[in-house]
């Protein structure tokens, strides 16, 4: 099959654009996207040191507790905000134009939570796994489950926002301006993959990291080109996170609302390596898993 009419439902997303494809449009709006994200994190962090600690403000930067994830999450509603105004002021398009037709995106979406989810609790109840230690108690379940409405909110928006900017707002933005999918499927998801470098916290493996965001990337935009919708990168993307926000956290960062965290953290080659390759396996399983919810 071509990738022509492998892709024919991307159509719905970017035609669109095609009347406002030029770069310049491109460039401002993503530039507008940072500046009103980045500012009201400003505006939010300045509001936030006025009723607690430099302590506090660290713990959010890291995401170590519930409250600080849960709002790191939140803010992630920044973003929407502002792919909103730049595809209006500079597209003359909706936020729900970029997420495709809305019926379609819900069910998409429903089907493909609901087949990716089953993976991961088939992949769960197979014979324990060995992860080098025990997996160390973050929250306790009373606690973890009292929280999670909220958890599963956050993360939501925070997904959402990711998938808007770079399957929504850049991915359909390139496709008006340029035919050929090399372009606009590896671009965003090469800034992707750059988005989740952090040297800081992952060391010698930051770039390993950074590759795998990359094809993680590429799969949410071949099923967004797909679906027609960005309904099922949502979906899988959500999951995912779900599974390692939620359920088993990073020491290194983020754990906040982890119910269990890893025995290692994301700087430990030994022990990290050899599970980015089960992850990426696990990756194409869900792509596939997706497509199949997918089907017409």
């Amino acid at each position: 099959m071509s990738s022509g009419s492998a892709y024919a439902a991307h159509e719905v997303l970017v035609a669109p654009g095609r009347s406002r494809a030029q770069l310049w449009r491109l460039l401002l709006g993503l530039g507008l996207i940072a500046m009103v994200s980045y500012g009201l994190q400003i505006v939010t962090v300045v509001v936030v040191l006025g009723f607690t600690s430099v302590e506090w403000l660290l713990a959010l930067e890291q995401g170590s507790t519930p409250e600080a994830l849960l709002i790191l999450l939140a803010s992630f509603g920044f973003m929407t905000l502002g792919v909103g105004l730049a595809a209006r002021l500079l597209h003359e398009r909706s936020l729900v134009g970029l997420i495709g037709p809305p019926g379609l995106a819900v069910q998409q979406f429903s089907r493909t939570c609901l087949g990716v989810a089953a993976v991961f609790v088939v992949i769960m109840i197979l014979p324990p796994y060995d992860f080098g230690a025990p997996l160390v108690t973050n929250l306790h379940w009373q606690l973890w489950l009292g929280l999670l409405p909220l958890s599963l909110l956050a993360l939501l928006i925070q997904v959402s926002a990711e998938e808007l900017v770079f399957r929504g707002y850049l991915q359909q933005a390139l496709a008006a301006r340029f035919s050929h999918p090399v372009i606009w499927l590896g671009l965003p998801s090469a800034l992707f993959g750059a988005a989740h470098y952090m040297p800081q916290e992952a060391g010698e493996n930051a770039l390993l990291l950074c590759l795998w965001a990359t094809g993680f990337g590429l799969l949410m935009a071949d099923l967004t080109a797909r679906a027609g919708t960005l309904g099922p990168a949502i979906a899988v993307h959500f999951v995912n996170n779900i599974v390692a926000l939620l359920i088993l956290g990073s020491p290194s960062s983020l754990h906040g609302l982890a119910l269990y965290l890893l025995p290692y953290e994301l700087s430990d080659v030994a022990a990290l390596r050899p599970w980015l390759w089960v992850d990426c396996a696990t990756t194409l399983v869900l792509w596939l898993v997706a497509r199949l919810a997918i089907r017409r």
